[in-house]
């Protein structure tokens, strides 16, 4: 089914699946809505089956929302809509990007994130839902600088 799923920016009318999406996987949903046109879906016959989005901050960008349905995990689409995502917001001038996880740090690792000092966070992030208390603040943070991307 992944291979079938097309990949699109988000539209207001796929909030929610987008939302279901995020709950699924206990996701925060704080801010989420207000920055959808950082998003990107995945899509099937099923609908909506993945999401990923970045916040754009100034020149950073917070990656945030990344879920995929139970039914298409294992396939590398999480990666795809990543990608999709960070394509998107670095043609918005986006050049470094951020993100929090309670316990996803190895995935990300493995995609060129590098976990670092919640501090070292731009202020401009720290104004964002996610660190204003969407999430905890045991959350771990993580950084991707351009030309550190793994392939």
């Amino acid at each position: 089914m992944a291979e079938a799923a097309s990949l699109r920016p988000a539209r207001p009318e796929d909030w929610p699946q987008i939302e279901a999406l995020l709950v699924q996987s206990s996701l925060p949903l704080d801010g989420a809505q207000a920055h959808l046109q950082g998003f990107v879906v995945a899509c099937s016959h099923a609908g909506v089956v993945g999401v990923a989005g970045v916040e754009v901050h100034d020149a950073v960008g917070l990656l945030r929302s990344v879920a995929v349905g139970r039914a298409v995990q294992g396939v590398g689409l999480g990666r795809r809509l990543v990608d999709a995502a960070m394509v998107q917001a670095r043609a918005r001038g986006v050049g470094e990007f951020y993100l929090l996880t309670t316990s996803a740090g190895p995935y990300f690792e493995r995609l060129g994130f590098a976990e670092c000092a919640r501090g070292m966070a731009p202020a401009a992030l720290q104004a964002s839902a996610e660190f204003r208390g969407a999430c905890p603040a045991s959350a771990t943070l993580m950084v991707l600088r351009s030309g550190e991307r793994k392939a």
